[in-house]
């Protein structure tokens, strides 16, 4: 589900499953900074505009007929032979993991002034805290081994959600240090070959060249007219997911043609759930 980048609304979490995955990968999996930027490494490969896209990070399953790319949840294998973007929540704690993060590297979670962790009230996510270059510094080891790992299982690029933390962090967090924090993300994508995306979070369009996002999957651009603000700064590289009949068939009719358009439901479910959607324009 989406979380709009200006208005709260709704926003796909992963699974259950996934976030013990999460807390797994955490642990430790995966190459270390300085592994993964030893040596020189491959151009990251780009998505071409306008590519049947499939947003899968509920639940992965064989992509319908003519689908090129896909997004899946970074616990998951990609899809074979397609562009596949690894759904990474970088700026925020899954639910099921806040424990971990208690447990390993508690200062690195965002806390009130009673020492609680300031809380996404939609999700119940722990903020995690960019607010210092020390701190970002740390969580981009922890979260580019997952970056890291995406590249590992045959992901060509990664989107890094919950950009727009920093609005739910009472102040306690500025637009600038989530995106200091995404140059380092970007920085451990492209040293392992990985393009990435920026997850919605229209404010941080400026700043997207000093951060070095490639692309953007934006959700509910149709529902908020912000389909041209993403599609003007990235050439038409956008994978753009409505979660209203309204709202798709208003992008499809302005963008269709130029962007990479799906319609899914709130809850990215699989093939033979009672609320599956899909539609491509």
């Amino acid at each position: 589900m989406p979380k709009h980048s200006t208005t709260p609304f709704l926003r796909r979490k992963a699974t259950l499953a996934a976030a013990a995955a999460g807390v797994a990968l955490a642990a430790g999996a995966g190459l270390t900074l300085s592994q993964a930027t030893a040596g020189p490494s491959a151009a990251p490969r780009l998505p071409t505009a306008n590519m049947s896209f499939d947003y899968q990070i509920g639940a992965p399953y064989t992509p319908p007929q003519g689908v090129r790319a896909v997004s899946r949840d970074r616990s998951v294998p990609p899809a074979a032979g397609l562009y596949n973007v690894c759904y990474v929540n970088a700026f925020q704690t899954q639910p099921d993991a806040l424990g971990w993060w208690q447990k390993n590297h508690p200062d690195l979670v965002l806390r009130d002034s009673s020492r609680r962790p300031v809380l996404d009230e939609d999700w119940g996510e722990a903020l995690l805290d960019t607010s210092t270059a020390d701190k970002r510094t740390r969580l981009a080891k922890i979260v580019g081994e997952w970056i890291t790992g995406c590249a590992r299982s045959g992901y060509q690029a990664v989107e890094p959600d919950n950009l727009d933390s920093f609005s739910r962090s009472g102040g306690r967090l500025k637009k600038a240090d989530n995106a200091a924090f995404a140059k380092l993300l970007a920085d451990r994508a492209h040293a392992a070959s990985l393009a990435i995306g920026q997850k919605n979070t229209t404010e941080l369009l400026p700043d997207r060249a000093k951060i070095g996002f490639d692309f953007a999957v934006a959700e509910e651009c149709g529902q908020y007219d912000e389909c041209g603000d993403f599609a003007k700064a990235y050439a038409n590289r956008v994978f753009v997911i409505e979660y209203r009949d309204s709202a798709y068939k208003k992008a499809c009719s302005a963008w269709g043609s130029k962007l990479s358009i799906v319609r899914r439901d709130l809850d990215v479910t699989r093939p033979g759930s009672g609320s599956y959607r899909f539609r491509t324009c």
